[in-house]
């Protein structure tokens, strides 16, 4: 009777430990699985997160640059950012996502030839929407005048949106490209060029209104040159031969091509 007491413990202690060892087992998988989705996840989301907050904070420096110069201007940016450029802005992300989804269904498909078709209609569709709604921008300030704005606020608004016109149109690159390269899984060039956008928007920005104080303007030019500089390097990318199977040289009628 001992004997077969022995066996019987010994028996339950094994299943005992293969269970402890097929937990630990399951564990393991799990927390491997959670951190390789993990990664997958954030290589993907961290450098567009950059390029959001570096876009936004490129915003934020020609503010805060415009407040140390003018209260008057500081005021009128504010409200010209928060009117007009920002529901353009808006939009602009909105057909942005057109892009997206019809290069990443491209690159599913590998139809990748298509997705530098579908970049350039995308450059074609935006250039004519941002053009269709400049006049807003030109006639901001008798706009804003109109529906009882302050008035000395709108006439400033009148002098600094000249600046703010070809910053609206490096937006129809910016954010195409940034979805064209995503839809790839490019995306590290995408962080790095938005950090970089940043960096040179904080120097050029400093060296204008601080070191040579130009005022209102030199906080918008430094805006303007960092915002180009980053269109600049993403066409130097893609026309430069790192898209070599998704962009095989520009259309001369891409409406029409497939």
């Amino acid at each position: 009777m001992s004997t077969d007491g022995e066996m019987e413990e010994r028996l339950l202690r094994v299943g005992s430990d293969v269970k402890g060892q097929s937990n630990d087992r399951e564990s393991l998988y799990l927390k491997t699985k959670v951190w390789s989705e993990v990664n997958k996840l954030w290589r993907i989301a961290l450098p567009s997160s950059l390029f959001r907050m570096t876009s936004f904070g490129s915003i934020i420096v020609a503010q805060a640059f415009i407040g140390h110069s003018s209260e008057l201007g500081l005021a009128a940016y504010a409200l010209l950012q928060s009117t007009f450029i920002r529901f353009l802005y808006g939009l602009m992300a909105g057909m942005s996502s057109a892009t997206e989804t019809l290069c990443g269904q491209a690159y599913g498909a590998e139809q990748y030839h298509t997705m530098g078709i579908y970049l350039q209609r995308s450059w074609i569709v935006d250039m004519a929407v941002t053009t269709l709604f400049l006049p807003f921008i030109v006639f901001a300030g008798p706009i804003l005048r109109l529906l009882g704005q302050n008035v000395e606020i709108t006439k400033t608004i009148d002098e600094i949106y000249p600046w703010m016109i070809p910053y609206v149109y490096s937006l129809i690159f910016t954010m195409t490209i940034q979805m064209y390269l995503q839809a790839q899984m490019r995306n590290a060039i995408v962080g790095f060029l938005s950090t970089l956008s940043l960096a040179i928007d904080l120097l050029v920005t400093w060296l204008c209104v601080s070191v040579m104080e130009m005022g209102i303007g030199g906080a918008l030019l430094g805006l303007n040159v960092s915002s180009w500089a980053m269109v600049l390097a993403e066409f130097v990318y893609i026309f430069g031969g790192w898209c070599p199977f998704t962009w095989t040289g520009g259309s001369p009628n891409p409406r029409k091509e497939e």
